[in-house]
């Protein structure tokens, strides 16, 4: 089968919606770190919709950062690849051609520096996840250890790391007399402008000081909210779709119908008259803390029980009563620990979020969420946990959630079926646990992992009691009966 490509735009099926506007007269006035397929069904379908908009300043150079995997698959295909959104009744084809260009980094580091330092571009996105700030959890400062950030902090002259190349492109629009570009995180963490802001003013610092007060002075590295759920694509999904649109697209991805972004008024240049889904707001930290409490802690219980019990999928952990009363019980106290902004019905959002964790057509694995927890969970279920702590409130469903984390650490199901702990502090996490042998010095060996866990928090004796007592059910009795104990003692308190 012939695969997408600028010239099988005509041939495809009337339904499929495809670029109006002109590619060739396109500049590329955006470019994004980390082409991921969060980015291809998020960020690049907002610029798309200022292209078709007639605003032919925005188009995309996309970088890995890593693998040419995205960029072999993309550019035999013109950049092009199709976004298919399910909603679990009916499906709709878009064909994307915002992306003009990927770049591997490591194979052309001075070429993504160089797009970065174009007059053209004037906004840098980025989804390099949490771990790619290379910002110590505990501290804020930048990982010296790191050996990207090592190699970074020697020379610039091959960047490495997410913060390397803003610098250095920074560096070099300054010394060419341009402005700086408005640098926006999209990753799910939070104070994420903030945090890129102290990576790269920190890394520019080491370097040059006067380079550091000009990116502090004249830069702008607002915080945003991003909201969408994106599974990974199978190779079922490539052949489902070249079945219905006559063409295969290896770059293809799914979601769902919901997209949503808020982006702080915060930009040192121009940007795009954003349509439908993007809230320009004074404020990011209430619709971020609802999101990362409420979606993002609820993904992580699903992921981490879920993949216990052996459970593939969101919607096939949600089929479970119990399942679905312990996150409406998570739900319920998350949502004290937030400040909600004008604008979120809390309890509206709680039922559109149930909605979307049934979509049974996004097949959302629970080991796709379940990577990286070390990363996560400070966020998504320490930070509710340590609020509600303070104000004397108890942390059941919480403390659960993160019980099922440590257990995943085993590396073993409830069947004995193996996983990898896909972590970036897998080491240390399992070095710690090495000689931790019972419930108790295991939850021990965790809250002493400053990295992860916040000291004040840790050493509070109430946490490490609900943690322990949750990881003896899970490791004794297995998730589902865990979590009918759950059940038993909400509806007994009720």
């Amino acid at each position: 089968m012939i695969r997408l490509a600028a010239a099988s735009l005509a041939g495809l099926p009337a339904p499929v919606k495809r670029p109006s506007y002109d590619r060739a007269a396109v500049r590329c006035g955006v470019v994004h770190l980390g082409i991921g397929a969060f980015h291809r069904a998020h960020q690049a379908l907002f610029f798309e919709d200022a292209l078709e908009a007639g605003d032919l300043r925005w188009g995309i150079v996309a970088a890995s950062l890593r693998s040419s995997a995205v960029r072999d698959q993309m550019a035999a295909q013109d950049g092009l690849y199709t976004i298919l959104v399910r909603d679990g009744v009916t499906e709709q084809a878009r064909v994307i051609g915002a992306v003009q260009r990927v770049i591997v980094a490591p194979e052309e580091p001075e070429a993504l520096v160089a797009a970065m330092a174009s007059p053209d571009t004037h906004i840098v996105t980025l989804t390099v996840t949490e771990k790619g700030y290379k910002l110590d959890p505990a501290t804020g400062a930048l990982i010296d250890g790191d050996p990207q950030i090592a190699a970074d902090l020697l020379s610039l002259d091959r960047p490495q790391s997410a913060p390397g190349f803003i610098v250095a492109a920074l560096a070099r629009r300054r010394d060419a007399g341009l402005p700086p570009f408005t640098a926006i995180s999209c990753d799910n963490l939070p104070h994420n402008g903030a945090r890129l802001r102290e990576a790269v003013i920190a890394l520019a610092g080491r370097h040059d000081a006067t380079l550091a007060e000009w990116i502090a002075a004249e830069g702008a590295f607002p915080q945003t909210m991003v909201d969408r759920i994106v599974p990974a694509t199978t190779a079922e999904d490539i052949a489902s779709l070249a079945a219905v649109i006559g063409v295969e697209d290896r770059a293809m991805v799914k979601t769902e119908p919901f997209a949503q972004w808020v982006i702080e008024d915060r930009f040192c240049g121009p940007r795009p008259a954003f349509g439908p889904g993007v809230q320009i707001a004074a404020a990011v930290a209430p619709w971020e803390d609802a999101k990362l409490r409420l979606l993002n802690g609820a993904h992580s219980g699903i992921a981490y029980l879920g993949g216990l019990a052996g459970i593939g999928h969101v919607h096939e952990v949600l089929a479970l009563p119990e399942a679905r009363l312990f996150v409406e019980a998570l739900w319920d106290e998350a949502e004290t620990t937030l400040s909600p902004p004008p604008g979120l019905d809390v309890a509206a959002y709680r039922r559109a979020l149930m909605a979307r964790f049934d979509n049974p057509t996004l097949r959302h694995r629970t080991r796709q969420i379940a990577m990286d927890g070390s990363q996560k969970l400070p966020q998504r279920l320490l930070a509710p946990i340590a609020d509600r702590l303070a104000a004397g409130q108890g942390i059941a469903a919480l403390a659960l959630a993160v019980a099922a984390w440590i257990r995943w650490q085993a590396g073993r199901d409830d069947a004995g079926h193996s996983h990898a702990i896909d972590d970036p502090l897998a080491e240390p996490i399992a070095a710690a646990l090495r000689h931790a042998d019972t419930p108790e010095t295991r939850v021990q060996a965790i809250l002493c992992l400053s990295a992860i866990v916040p000291p004040a928090l840790a050493a509070d004796p109430r946490l490490a009691d609900a943690l322990t007592g949750w990881l003896t059910l899970l490791e004794t009795q297995g998730v589902r009966a865990t979590l009918s104990r759950f059940a038993r003692d909400r509806q007994e308190a009720a």
